[in-house]
């Protein structure tokens, strides 16, 4: 039997992450998870699902929470909430992960893709406003920070005020991000976060849909229960949703809120490390930092303009058994969304083509990131 050793060299090479679970070195997650099981709050709901939903929205600056089992359920209940309707149509930011655009569909709503701009790599305002000329009946838009990155929102929501369109914020990568001082999530009438395993914090997965309409979350959290009725029997007089979070996930996420402002400080120390060990390579932009965003770097992610490719650079570190990614696919390049319509240029479809999400695991020490400069570095010699 031979062995091949290029894959043995691999295995033996200590993995980096581009973004895995870290939980609190005081385990402050175990410490609910434990009082759960001591009290048998094992199943759906329970005291730590009330205490992360109010937790979460106090240290946000949100009035009221919704936790729930996915930052794809909360897209959904938040358009649902919002009044989408089969055939209604929503302004949705293409340069994203699918699912920010599948609840649409989930609706049988309709979903006009809106191009990004280099500024802030998110929905460009004035691709948005074509967009409300061109389909002026539109009264729904969802808006994404990605990355981390905040989008400008002040001319997005002077739009959409001025023409009546609700809108929702997928602030899933951006739990820690402020645009001008306040948290992104809280300027729509919605606000959706994740906390996958993957994300800045995590409840292994899980999500919170956040507003200032207790109405609305209150209404939220009952479909999420199967519309249940309060009534002895099971009474059900609307369709209903198994979304809810459980007590278990809820306790994980409550101690993980208690490191979030550590884990923002190392994803942007991260950021700030690739940026000045790297930058001056001949070719490469880092994402942008604008004066009025103060960005969480979920993910440290960067563009090439250079002889060197995207898949140079993932290529070479899959070698060394360190994980990347490119940037995401825009949703109207996707076949699945192709058939609707989009509105911009190939701001998105550029970024996707030239762009590399860099691991930006919080785990990394100072010795995993210059290893993974040292093998970009390479590239250039």
């Amino acid at each position: 039997m031979t062995t091949n050793n290029s894959n043995t060299n691999n295995i033996n090479k200590k993995k980096i992450f581009l973004s895995s679970p870290h939980m609190s070195d005081e385990g402050y997650e175990k410490q609910y998870i434990e009082e759960a099981f001591e009290t048998n709050w094992v199943a759906p709901l329970g005291p730590n699902v009330d205490s992360f939903e109010t937790e979460f929205a106090t240290k946000i600056g949100s009035s009221y929470a919704a936790a729930l089992s996915s930052g794809t359920s909360a897209i959904h209940m938040a358009l649902k909430a919002a009044g989408v309707k089969p055939n209604d149509k929503v302004f949705c930011q293409s340069l994203t992960f699918s699912a920010t655009a599948n609840p649409i569909i989930y609706e049988n709503a309709v979903p006009i893709f809106i191009d990004s701009d280099d500024k802030t790599w998110n929905m460009d305002p004035n691709a948005l406003e074509h967009a409300i000329k061109k389909y002026p009946d539109t009264k729904y838009a969802i808006v994404v920070h990605l990355y981390g990155l905040s989008a400008d929102l002040d001319p997005i929501i002077e739009l959409c005020e001025k023409h009546g369109i609700t809108l929702i914020e997928d602030a899933a990568e951006s739990l820690g991000t402020t645009y001008k001082g306040k948290q992104t999530g809280t300027f729509g009438k919605f606000g959706v976060f994740s906390f996958n395993g993957n994300k800045i914090i995590t409840t292994s997965g899980g999500g919170m849909l956040v507003s200032e309409d207790k109405e609305r979350i209150e209404k939220v959290r009952f479909w999420s229960t199967q519309s249940r009725e309060k009534e002895r029997h099971y009474e059900h007089k609307e369709l209903g949703y198994n979304y809810r979070m459980s007590n278990i996930v809820a306790g994980i996420g409550r101690g993980q809120l208690k490191i979030l402002d550590e884990r923002v400080a190392k994803k942007r120390y991260i950021f700030e490390f690739y940026k000045e060990n790297l930058g001056n390579l001949d070719g490469i932009n880092f994402m942008p930092i604008n004066d009025w965003n103060n960005p969480n770097c979920w993910l440290s992610c960067l563009t090439l303009n250079s002889k060197i490719k995207p898949l140079d650079i993932m290529t070479a570190l899959e070698k060394e058994n360190i994980e990347s990614r490119p940037i995401w696919k825009p949703m109207h390049m996707q076949p699945f969304f192709e058939k609707y319509d989009y509105v911009g240029g190939n701001v998105s479809r550029n970024l996707f083509e030239t762009g590399v999400c860099l691991p930006s695991d919080t785990k990394m020490t100072n010795e995993d990131l210059e290893r993974v400069c040292s093998i970009i570095k390479e590239l250039w010699s």
